[in-house]
Order: C-alpha cells, then structure tokens, then sequence
C-alpha cells in the first residue's frame, strides 16, 4: 500500500487508536478510513496526534481494546511476518519532496538498510539529503513507513524518535536477531 497524499475536504473527523504490548514496549496506532495517521513506541495518545499534519487531524479518538489490521499487522511483524506494516495504507500530508520520500521509505525492504544519500537518490534527488533526513524526522507512521531503516552515511545510527535501543532493536530483529 501506499503513502495516500490528502487533499482538502478529507479531513478526518473520528480516528480509533489502539495500543499493542510489544517486546519493544507499548505501540500506539491512530487510525482512519483503514489507513494509519500515526504511530509509534509509545502509549501517549496526544503525542501521536500531534504529529499528524492538522488537515488529517482527527477531531476525536476512540480507543479500540482488541484486535484492529494496524494492532494484527504490529503484532506479525513481531512474529516475524516482517511485511505486514506494509500491506496497510499511510496517510500522511506534507509538501511533495516529503511525499515522495515517505513513500519511497515504504520500498525499503525489511533487512535492508540505507544511508540518508542513498534515500535522497532513490527519490530521484541525489542532492536531497537533508530533505531526506528530515522526512525521517517527521514521519508520523513510525514502522509502517520504515525511517529507522535509514542510517548516517559512516554507518552509525543517526536518530529516531523512539530512541536509539529501539531502533538497534527494530534492525537486529530485520537482520535475524528475535529479540
């Protein structure tokens, strides 16, 4: 699936979230319409929230207790079904470089790994590299548009918002390790 770019008139007025215990920690997704808004390590709803871009902001959330596809697609990849996030549709709202860059975010295979110059070519601007760092900084759909995926060009890490333990985590589970 992938990342749907809104357009005005689709605000979204009711979104549910659900949160899913994880060997990671608590996992919280905002959805609407079958598609993820945001989501991330975390069970503070309003942190979440913020992160969507306010035309897609929904005016309320509704907690799900059970099973959701955004909860059932977090829960296989911890099981190993490591392409399930990505069989769910994202929306996400920015300008068109940022657009582009998550959506070639979502191409990035599990196990495969990028640095921030790589992803800035893959959108067809090589020169984009701080566009593309800060298309990770700003992705409101933490695993379903995989930026902790991407790596400093020497190798190292480079941030993410959820931390660096789970990030390294996130990569040892893509390379084998079942943590």
């Amino acid at each position: 699936m992938t990342v749907a770019a809104a357009t005005a008139g689709t605000a979204v007025t009711t979104a549910t979230t659900n949160t899913i215990t994880t060997p990671d920690g608590p996992f919280t997704v905002i959805t609407a319409d079958g598609s993820v808004l945001a989501s991330g390590w975390t069970d503070d709803v309003a942190s979440l929230l913020a992160l969507i871009h306010p035309a897609l902001r929904p005016g309320a959330v509704e907690p799900v207790v059970g099973a959701t596809p955004a909860g059932d697609a977090v829960r296989a990849y911890y099981d190993g079904d490591l392409q399930a996030p990505a069989r769910l549709a994202v929306r996400q709202r920015s300008g068109p470089y940022r657009e582009s860059a998550w959506e070639t975010l979502r191409q990035v295979a599990p196990g495969e790994r990028v640095t921030y110059t790589e992803l800035a070519a893959r959108t067809g601007r090589p020169g984009a590299v701080r566009a593309a760092a800060g298309a990770c900084a700003m992705n409101a759909a933490a695993l379903f548009v995989p930026c902790h995926r991407v790596l400093r060009s020497d190798g190292a890490l480079g941030g993410f918002r959820y931390g660096l333990p789970i990030k390294e985590s996130l990569l040892g589970r893509e390379h084998g390790d079942r943590r």
